[in-house]
C-alpha cells in the first residue's frame, strides 16, 4: 500500500469524527422512543406515552423522594399529577440527550425535560433512564426524574 492510500485511510475516521459520528441504530431507536413519548404527551395521550416504558411489575420510577413500582404504579402517578381534576399535561420537550450504549441490549440516557403549561409556567428538571432492548423494542426499565 502506498503512503497516500494509507494517509487517506487514516484521515477518513478523522473526517467522520469532525462531521459528527453517525448515530447507531440502537441510539436512533432510543431517540425515536423518546420522540414518540413527547408526541403522545403533547396529544394528552398518557396511555400511548407509557408505551415507552417496560410494561412490567419490575419497572422502577424514582421522583421527588418517592418510588413507584411497576408500569401501573408509574401510570397511576402520572394520571394523578397531570390528568386529575383541574390539571393539564402541558407541552413536553426533551433536550440535552446523552445516550450511552452499555451493551447491545442496554443503554443509559440522561437529559432534561421541560413542560410548557397553559398558565405560562415552565416546570422542568433532569432525568436518568435505563433502557433495555425487549422483544417489543427498546423500553425504559428505570426512570429517575428530578424537578428544578
Amino acid at each position: 500500500m502506498n503512503w497516500k492510500r494509507f494517509a487517506a485511510l487514516l484521515a477518513f475516521p478523522l473526517m467522520a469524527w469532525a462531521h459528527g459520528v453517525p448515530q447507531s441504530s440502537a441510539e436512533k431507536q432510543i431517540r425515536d422512543v423518546l420522540e414518540q413519548q413527547a408526541e403522545a404527551w403533547n396529544r394528552a395521550d398518557l396511555h400511548e406515552y407509557m408505551q415507552g416504558y417496560w410494561n412490567s411489575a419490575d419497572l422502577t420510577f424514582y421522583s421527588g423522594g418517592t418510588v413507584s413500582s411497576g408500569w401501573q404504579g408509574a401510570y397511576d402517578r402520572y394520571r394523578r399529577r397531570y390528568q386529575s381534576e383541574g390539571r393539564t399535561m402541558g407541552r413536553l420537550t426533551f433536550s440535552d440527550l446523552r445516550i450511552e450504549l452499555l451493551s447491545s441490549e442496554s443503554a443509559y440516557v440522561r437529559g432534561k425535560w421541560r413542560l410548557q403549561m397553559p398558565d405560562g409556567s415552565r416546570p422542568g428538571g433532569l432525568f436518568t433512564l435505563i433502557f433495555r432492548k425487549r422483544s417489543e423494542g427498546w423500553r425504559i426499565v428505570h426512570d429517575h426524574t428530578s424537578s428544578e
